[in-house]
């Protein structure tokens, strides 16, 4: 006798892995917002908090596959897979150094706003390494951000933590940001399967950090702060194995432009918990720069993923 329910069965296959994917996005937005503000909370240099948090990150992945490995008796990572995960790693360590510096240096705001442009270089990139196929009238949006950008820079309360070289340094950080997601992308289309990824991400990473980390407050490195271990331990697992695994776990069935716009509803999020927090403040003439710079890139990625 046939089995009524088979015929739905593919419907729902197929769906399901793209449903899981977006959700481990919105997670992984929702982690990444709340580690803004942990990041600025004990004061410590940015440089010096990613160079731990990188550690402690990587600790904690390289134990999770010796656990593994003497579990089910798989093998560790091959040369193949460090292969295709050592380049996305190098531009990993330049961002977290980057951002997490210019995070000491401006406010979470003018931080994370700045980093929401991100899909203005992801786009065109998916086209070009991935042959996704974008709307390229979507991209006129982008010019609504751009104007709500500048609204947010030029309107800041007067007496913020916000200054040019931190929201210079956030633009640097952005620049590796992308780099990491088209390479972590191109990793994860070759079957490099998350565990092994980010935990040669965390390690690699250390690579680009460390030079960072010594240069620019080398001395601050040890010993740290009681609110600064804890810091470090919040966000080595809640961005470090939760945020950017989720976000990787994604790449396979969602493409890195849903991904960009899911991500543009972060900055808001992060906004709110730096005013619960750290006390931040936005001034009221923000307030429109960031409704047209959330709105412009919503909709330059949502347009962008219709059929032409």
């Amino acid at each position: 006798m046939p089995d009524r329910a088979s015929p739905s069965r593919p419907h729902v296959s197929s769906r399901t892995p793209y449903a899981l994917g977006l959700l481990a996005v919105f997670v992984a937005a929702l982690a990444f917002a709340l580690s803004l503000s942990v990041v600025k909370w004990p004061g410590a240099p940015g440089s010096v908090i990613a160079w731990w948090r990188l550690t402690g990150s990587a600790l904690l992945w390289w134990g999770f596959l010796l656990v593994r490995r003497h579990r089910t008796g798989r093998a560790l990572p091959s040369a193949e897979v460090w292969k295709l995960s050592t380049p996305p790693a190098l531009f990993f360590g330049v961002n977290i150094s980057l951002f997490f510096m210019a995070l000491t240096r401006t406010s979470v705001a003018h931080a994370d706003f700045i980093a929401s442009m991100s899909p203005l270089i992801l786009i065109p990139a998916g086209f070009v390494l991935f042959g996704e196929q974008p709307r390229w009238k979507a991209l006129r949006w982008g010019a609504l951000s751009a104007v709500g950008l500048v609204i947010i820079l030029v309107n800041g309360p007067t007496g913020g933590v916000a200054t040019v070289a931190g929201d210079l340094l956030v633009v640097a950080g952005v620049t590796g940001f992308a780099g990491y997601q088209l390479l972590a992308k191109r990793a994860r289309g070759r079957g490099v399967e998350p565990f092994e990824f980010m935990t040669i991400v965390m390690t690699v990473a250390l690579v680009t950090a460390t030079p960072v980390a010594l240069i620019t407050a080398g001395d601050e490195l040890w010993p740290l702060s009681a609110k600064a271990w804890t810091a470090v331990a919040i966000l080595a697992v809640m961005t470090g194995m939760v945020g950017h695994g989720l976000l990787y776990y994604a790449h396979r069935s969602v493409p890195i432009a849903t991904i960009s716009m899911v991500q543009a509803t972060q900055p808001t999020m992060s906004t709110f918990w730096a005013w619960v927090l750290l006390g931040e403040t936005i001034a009221l003439g923000q307030v429109p720069g960031m409704v047209l710079v959330t709105v412009g890139v919503a909709m330059t990625v949502w347009l962008s993923n219709r059929p032409a």
